[in-house]
């Protein structure tokens, strides 16, 4: 709920009292319902506090309890308070009032280093243990709240955001060329896989999962958090598997609707977000309060070019959400001034670094500004149900049966998905077969699928130089992908791999500081992810219908129109495009400028980039906006606007 600083003295002597509300003063650009700060020998703490959960308009931060001898400052929401108060005897008089920062501290009094392991929910903090003259702090398990550090003349500081590390003595503002290539070489939108780093070569960031302590004046982490697949949960019947899910999903999304402020959603017209609206409203409802949904349409005069199959205006789904759900205040926009060229240097400025989502980058923002002026406390979303909640491929499931030579049930599976969907069996069998015996199919073909391979972004020599794929290569990240993926190993790296997901968690971290609300993903929380990854395959395909699952736990919870549907689903973004026609030959211009500019010729694919102008220049087609020489245009445009400013 705040922005967090520390400044420590690697051997705990003290510095000038001028370098923490220096480092402060960095933070007045974001708003705050208080601002403290604590200072003691060689050890800073503070804090830019907003105030989200209702025990936080009284929380004290910094603080500090001199019968445990221990300081803090955070930046959390802890969701399992009820397990926590049990696991530390804390009589039931003083838990309602009970500050998350006070939890932590009695979890660290109690555990001390292995205190993250028994926390659930988005946090960051940083504790000064005074006896042991130990700094110690950690980062929630998917890294939904950030923490930066820096370390310069025999000091060491953290903060939330990178900016103000910038003010400590001795730091320079030199960008890291490795960091840049990994950005860069990377074709998705992962930044860099190594989490120690950042676009700053002497700052550094906690990474997701991890825990840090300085001692003796050296700084350590710790992985505390791996999420491996439990052992398989059998139960007797489908039904106790929907009734356990909705039992911990109940939990997970109850448990972020703790605010004394408004509760925002965002919606579509699926199933993610969907179950999480249908469960919170609901939830609401017994307060007295209104669940406040947002939702992005296209704009009026948008024609529709994408798929049937797909939909790019979802307002008439939504519609039957909310109408079934009920206790909703649903609103819609289309953001009509914004589009994803006007928005990049409000974006730069608020990641502090470059970034690649420019696709939906117009509407999160503006649906974050909608919430803010709405005193929304916190937004609900179901981000990563894809790979939770809503897990569930079904082509990929009916390739394992075929492999496995469970023929009657791949029969039987097939033909109900067919039926569901509306298709003959003969458009899935090469699909199917590609998928179910990939190695055979390329010995066989006549004509081999090859590997996809992303346009480069990235100059070769550059990436020769820092050797980027090589270090890419020794993460485990593949970069060039697989045509036939093994959509086990792909979820499984999803929660091994922390790069996968760290991003999301620093672009809420981010919004949430500028517009004083918070981001919070039920989808995301550990024990819905453990339960999910503990059940067996089936639970997730059957009867002919993937994301099974969700599809059974919700009935009575949204329409079937919803809740069945596997025909259609929603496509954001898709007029990007049309809202930039109005500044075509301006980004056009731009789009030149960045190619000639010696700069950047050093970092970028200056080839590359002058093959994609050409297919695109003279032909702005709606479909562009997905286009991958459309994408490396845009994200060297944002590139360069990054260089231009930090130069």
């Amino acid at each position: 709920m705040s922005a967090i600083s520390s400044i420590c003295h690697i051997h705990n002597q003290s510095f000038s009292h001028e370098l923490g509300p220096t480092l402060m003063k960095e933070l007045l650009r974001y708003p705050a319902h208080a601002i403290d700060a604590w200072q003691q020998d060689g050890i800073f703490l503070g804090c830019h506090s907003q105030w989200i959960t209702p025990e936080s308009r009284h929380e004290p931060l910094p603080y500090y309890d001199a019968g445990m001898d221990l300081a803090i400052t955070s930046d959390a929401i802890i969701d399992n308070r009820d397990e926590l108060f049990e696991k530390l005897q804390i009589r039931p008089a003083d838990r309602k009032e009970m500050t998350d920062s006070l939890l932590i501290m009695l979890a660290y009094k109690k555990w001390g280093q292995h205190a993250p392991k028994h926390l659930i929910g988005d946090f960051a903090f940083i504790i000064w243990d005074r006896s042991k003259s130990t700094l110690f702090g950690a980062r929630d398990f998917s890294g939904a709240r950030t923490l930066y550090f820096a370390q310069t003349d025999g000091l060491i500081g953290f903060c939330t955001v990178i900016r103000p590390l910038l003010t400590l003595p001795g730091m320079v503002k030199e960008l890291s060329d490795q960091w840049i290539s990994e950005f860069l070489a990377i074709p998705i939108t992962i930044e860099a896989v190594d989490l120690y780093s950042t676009v700053y070569k002497q700052v550094g960031q906690v990474p997701p999962s991890h825990s840090f302590t300085l001692r003796n004046g050296k700084l350590s982490f710790e992985r505390y958090s791996t999420i491996a697949s439990e052992n398989t949960l059998k139960l007797r019947s489908d039904g106790e598997y929907e009734e356990a899910f909705r039992d911990v999903y109940t939990k997970a999304i109850t448990s972020r609707l703790r605010t004394y402020r408004e509760v925002g959603a965002n919606l579509s017209g699926g199933l993610d977000s969907g179950s999480v609206v249908s469960i919170a409203a609901r939830e609401l409802m017994r307060e007295n309060k209104k669940l406040h949904t947002f939702s992005y349409v296209p704009q009026d005069d948008f024609q529709d070019w994408t798929p049937k199959s797909r939909v790019a205006n979802e307002k008439v789904h939504i519609k039957e959400t909310v109408k079934y759900v009920g206790n909703i205040n649903d609103q819609y926009f289309d953001f009509p001034t914004k589009n994803p060229l006007s928005e990049i240097d409000d974006w730069l400025d608020l990641m502090e670094t470059p970034y690649k989502f420019y696709e939906n980058s117009f509407w999160m923002k503006g649906i974050y500004e909608q919430a803010q002026q709405l005193d929304a406390g916190v937004i609900l979303t179901g981000a990563r149900g894809n790979w939770s909640v809503s897990w569930g491929p079904v082509i990929e499931y009916q390739a394992t049966l075929l492999r496995q030579m469970k023929l009657h049930k791949f029969y039987n599976e097939l033909t109900l998905y067919c039926n569901n969907v509306g298709i003959n069996k003969s458009r899935l069998y090469k699909q199917i077969g590609r998928k179910a015996f990939p190695t055979l199919v390329g010995m066989i073909a006549k004509n081999p699928e090859k590997s996809y391979e992303p346009l480069g972004l990235i100059n070769p020599h550059f990436a020769e130089k820092m050797k980027v794929y090589e270090k890419l290569d020794t993460y485990g990240y593949e970069i060039w992908g697989q045509t036939v993926q093994d959509m086990e190993q792909l979820r499984k790296a999803q929660f091994e791999k922390l790069y996968y997901w760290t991003i999301t968690g620093t672009v809420s971290s981010k919004q949430s500081l500028r517009h004083s609300l918070w981001e919070r993903d039920a989808t995301n929380d550990l024990r819905v992810i453990r339960f999910c990854l503990s059940l067996p395959k089936d639970q997730f395909v059957q009867n002919g219908f993937g994301r099974s699952l969700i599809r059974r736990s919700t009935k009575g919870y949204l329409p079937d129109s919803i809740r069945l549907n596997q025909k259609l689903r929603g496509i954001q973004g898709a007029d990007g495009i049309h809202r930039m026609l109005p500044a075509w030959n301006e980004l056009l211009s731009e789009l030149h400028q960045v190619i000639k500019d010696p700069a950047i010729s050093e970092y970028l694919n200056i080839d590359e980039l002058t093959k994609a102008l050409a297919v695109i220049e003279h032909s702005p087609r709606p479909d562009l906006i997905y286009d991958a020489n459309f994408r490396i245009l845009m994200r060297s445009l944002i590139f360069r606007r990054f260089i231009q400013k930090h130069a």
